[in-house]
């Protein structure tokens, strides 16, 4: 147990580092990953970071509870659980605390959930709030003296160039369809339904060159030869340093290697940047995440996503693809503007953008933004955010009606991602996208997952026309794009499950 006030301190603590599993969502990737034979799609790496931070004396056990259940052996070994989640684990992290209570052991949550909602955990024991490198620390030496506080906050920002590699030793990798890790926090923006801001701040701090090369010779080391995603909510929030010293640097550590392929998120201001985007290809990245929202421009204006007003945005996201980055997209229905007619002028601009994944969400306030603060102060706010951007529902009260809301985006989701919808394209993207001069080879798992696909959506799936249709065209006419294709049709199968459990 963990010392109570005031009481002597055990030499060291076993420590049970605890990730809550996921619902079904687009981003679980829940029914792709069995093609792969993955268990899930990213590894934790707040708690691997946690784990780098705590005393190097301390056992411990890290619990990825999307990888494997929770047992009473794990709870038995342990002297205390250290629990992260993000508001879309509200669920298991509840059952999980209450787990952890019953087995005697004291529990210490942080993260994105707790930060905005630790309020609402009454059986936590402590709270290590905000950035870990500045509260936690603090924790610790007062568990040290017997004295620990129940919340630990700041305002504050740190500088994330001591922040330590993640210990990647604490997971099996075998488990996970990419690694991720950190170059930067933070965004230049302020969007008003984004808590990026409130959580990181508007400038863009990032760790050096030197750190994420070792970070990733790391990851090498242990036998990683897949996806890595940059999970900066911003990559390229400082381009200078980009140009000078990170890319460079990565596309030097790419050379004598088959090819790790990269991906992260980025506002819509890199397609104006064609040197950006050639050094960022020839690094290895291969895919961008951008917030598109919506093609209105009175609720671009109204949410104050100053980066894409004011722009071709379907010529922005040609010019990503055709510098050699596929873009997946993020679109809001339900702005204060949106008439009815946005439901089809949504499913028209993703379908001409050739934007594969497209993640279409109903609009949300998150604690901590400025939509939040307007809503709460027009008397609309409904109660907190699911987390969950595609289960259809939202804790405000809409100007177009809640019914009709929903209907017409049930009536998106039902086109996007019906067969003919999801491949005609596809089939757009495929034609145009420029083939990144870095090539990855189609290991054996991807190779199984060919055979698996073609039976189980080419002879069983309703899209078996279109699967065949893409395949066959790829292969004739963009052989080099076929893993790609293969990809597509996976990502498509679990994209169409989710929309039928969850939304259709």
């Amino acid at each position: 147990m963990l010392p109570g006030p005031c009481k002597k301190k055990r030499k060291f603590m076993r420590v049970l580092l605890i990730y809550p599993e996921y619902p079904d969502t687009f981003w679980s990737f829940k029914y792709a990953l069995k093609f792969i034979r993955k268990k899930a799609a990213l590894p934790p790496l707040g708690l691997l970071t946690i784990g780098a931070m705590l005393p190097k004396e301390w056992p411990k056990k890290l619990v990825d509870m999307n990888v494997r259940k929770l047992t009473k052996n794990d709870l038995a070994w342990a002297d205390c659980a250290f629990i992260s989640a993000m508001v879309v684990q509200t669920k298991s992290a509840r059952e999980t605390i209450s787990r952890c209570k019953e087995a005697g052991l004291k529990v210490i949550a942080g993260g994105p959930l707790f930060t905005s909602e630790y309020d609402t955990f009454g059986e936590v024991d402590h709270f290590v709030l905000n950035e870990a490198e500045l509260t936690l620390p603090s924790f610790l030496a007062d568990l040290e003296k017997g004295c620990a506080k129940r919340v630990y906050k700041t305002r504050d920002f740190c500088d994330i160039r001591k922040t330590p590699a993640p210990m990647w030793e604490l997971i099996d990798l075998k488990n996970y369809a990419s690694m991720s890790i950190q170059f930067s926090r933070g965004c230049p923006f302020n969007c008003e339904f984004c808590n990026v801001t409130a959580l990181f701040g508007h400038r863009s701090r990032t760790k050096t060159a030197d750190q994420i090369i070792k970070e990733l010779d790391g990851l090498y080391t242990q036998g990683w030869r897949g996806q890595v995603f940059f999970v900066d909510d911003n990559f390229i929030g400082n381009k200078a340093y980009l140009k000078a010293h990170l890319l460079p640097a990565l596309i030097q550590w790419q050379k004598g290697k088959k090819g790790i392929p990269f991906n992260t998120e980025a506002s819509v201001n890199l397609a104006d940047d064609a040197e950006l985007m050639e050094m960022m290809v020839k690094a290895g990245f291969d895919t961008v995440f951008i917030g598109i929202e919506t093609p209105s421009e009175e609720s671009l204006a109204e949410c104050n996503k100053q980066q894409n007003k004011n722009r071709d945005l379907l010529e922005s996201v040609k010019l990503m693809q055709r510098a050699g980055l596929q873009v997946t997209g993020g679109f809001i229905i339900g702005f204060d503007n949106d008439t009815p007619s946005i439901f089809q002028r949504q499913i028209d601009f993703i379908q001409k953008s050739g934007i594969v994944t497209a993640m279409v969400g109903l609009l949300n306030a998150p604690p901590g933004t400025r939509l939040y603060e307007r809503m709460r102060k027009e008397g609309r706010l409904t109660g907190l955010i699911t987390g969950d951007n595609i289960d259809g529902t939202t804790n405000i009260l809409p100007k177009m009606g809640i019914d009709e809301l929903r209907e017409g985006y049930r009536s998106v989701m039902f086109q996007l991602y019906s067969p003919e919808y999801y491949y005609e394209r596809a089939m757009t993207f495929l034609r145009e996208y420029r083939m990144p001069k870095i090539k990855t080879s189609m290991d054996f798992q991807r190779v199984l997952a060919a055979f698996r696909s073609s039976i189980r959506l080419g002879i069983l799936g309703k899209e078996r026309f279109q699967y065949w249709k893409i395949l066959l065209w790829t292969l004739f006419r963009r052989p080099q794009l076929l893993t790609l294709a293969f990809t597509f049709t996976i990502y498509g199968h679990h994209f169409r499950k989710i929309c039928e459990l969850h939304i259709l």
